[in-house]
């Protein structure tokens, strides 16, 4: 199986240049990953660049590898969709981030909703962005995806209403009258799931994000957790697109 890590300046990587890696992405490749001379990889810069390679050297902060094709940008996946995640106790919002990011999110948005135990207010909202996008950015590296989503400031209610302006707001709700699979995707170039939390979206919440555009739809007749039902949905949406 091949393994991924990460490198600044791909772009005008050719066939037979060699790469040098060095620092913390180098130290855990050797010391953790156990990276040895002779392993096929993919280096990424994260930006949508991949190279094949194979490595020449490794030793304890840094390592080399020859590239073995051109540096591909990939282009970006559309349509694009953005994950919504209310926060949420016991880990359970960074579960689903992780998993909807090796399913192939787009972008995160953390949201503040009525019902979240869990709050980001002050410098705990910078160091909480700043972990989920290490989340996301390892998450991506186990998947060998070439672009780590962003992850983007946390959000209020009113203010994720005023996503309707540019994206197709879809609420999940486990009592809808739609089912995910039943809603119409023609006409839309972007789409943003939007997951409450553990105790539920409240019905005025629901109420500002209807008058704004969205639409609520559920995924079948189970329940699910804050930390499953964002990624089924977004596996229910990525079949539907063709992106799988």
């Amino acid at each position: 199986m091949a393994h991924a890590y990460f490198a600044e300046h791909l772009d005008d990587v050719h066939t037979g240049d060699v790469v040098e890696v060095t620092g913390e992405e180098a130290r855990h490749a050797v010391s953790v990953a156990r990276l040895r001379a002779g392993e096929r990889i993919d280096l990424l810069d994260g930006r949508g660049t991949r190279v094949a390679a194979t490595v020449l050297e490794a030793d304890r902060d840094r390592f080399t590898a020859r590239a073995e094709t051109d540096a591909l940008l990939e282009p970006e996946p559309a349509p694009r969709i953005q994950l919504v995640q209310a926060l949420a106790k016991g880990g359970r919002d960074e579960l689903a981030l992780q998993a909807a990011v090796e399913l192939g999110i787009d972008e995160v948005v953390p949201w503040q909703s009525q019902r979240s135990v869990v709050k980001w207010q002050g410098e705990k909202q910078r160091k909480q962005r700043a972990r989920w996008q290490t989340i996301a950015r390892e998450a991506s590296k186990q998947a060998l995806r070439a672009r780590v989503p962003e992850v983007r400031d946390v959000v209020s209610t009113k203010q994720l209403a005023g996503f309707a302006e540019s994206t197709t707001l879809v609420v999940l709700d486990p009592v809808a009258e739609r089912t995910l699979t039943e809603f119409s995707l023609t006409g839309s170039d972007s789409f943003a799931l939007v997951v409450g939390p553990e105790g539920g979206i409240d019905a005025a919440e629901f109420a500002l994000l209807e008058e704004a555009g969205a639409v609520r739809c559920r995924l079948g007749t189970n329940v699910l957790r804050t930390s499953t039902a964002g990624p089924a949905a977004l596996a229910t949406l990525l079949t539907r697109l063709g992106r799988w």
